[in-house]
């Protein structure tokens, strides 16, 4: 009896600290995306602030060199696979059909005037502090999908990477982009799901400054 007694006691003290780290665990992810959303909310307004002056510049560009309007809308996967409207500076005709450009024949043939300028250097990710703004998006996160990406949609969903709020810029972004193939993206996804913090936000926030610069990993 006095065996079974002390096993006993291991156990509930064993399931007592699980129990602790579980809370404690749960207690730090609040805090996480609390701040998260407070740092998203003061930098994207920030920035809206100094650029928003280019970026009107930017879309008198867009409007006189091509047909169309200044923005265009996609219908984007966001976080819990609810769809929202993400709006960009129009890149391509207004006759693009609606999918994701590396799944065009002749991508380049779409471009307007300023178009490969705009996305070489990302230029037109820039309205999408709206969508930050809004909470749609946050500054770091998988790249929200098209609603018509089913298969990356249906990898996200398996591996949990639904469940957070998509990002304008990420670790798939900072490690390929366009470059990659849609598994090894949803890999480098579900590594930020698993490590996500602070300080990896950071990092990935530089090393998007760095590869921007540079234009690496945009195919179009």
């Amino acid at each position: 009896m006095k065996e079974v007694s002390v096993t006993d006691s291991s156990l509930s003290l064993i399931s007592k600290q699980d129990g602790k780290k579980r809370s404690k665990k749960c207690a730090n992810l609040v805090f996480y995306r609390i701040i998260k959303r407070v740092l998203d909310l003061i930098c994207a307004g920030i920035l809206v602030l100094f650029l928003g002056i280019p970026m009107l510049v930017i879309a008198i560009i867009v409007k006189l060199t091509s047909k169309g309007p200044v923005f265009y809308w996609s219908d984007r996967v966001g976080i819990n696979n609810t769809i929202f409207r993400m709006p960009k500076l129009r890149t391509m005709r207004i006759d693009t059909p609606p999918v994701a450009t590396h799944l065009l024949e002749n991508p380049d043939d779409y471009l307007t005037p300023i178009g490969i300028f705009l996305r070489k250097f990302s230029l037109d990710e820039l309205p999408q502090l709206w969508s930050v703004m809004k909470g749609y998006m946050s500054l770091v996160g998988p790249r929200p999908a098209l609603y018509n990406q089913d298969d990356l949609i249906a990898l996200r969903t398996e591996k949990g990477i639904h469940k957070i709020t998509p990002g304008i810029t990420g670790w798939a972004q900072v490690n390929g982009r366009d470059d990659l193939p849609i598994p090894i993206k949803v890999e480098y996804d579900e590594y930020y799901l698993k490590n996500k913090s602070f300080f990896f936000d950071i990092k990935i926030l530089f090393l998007t400054l760095f590869k921007t610069v540079k234009s690496e990993g945009v195919q179009h």
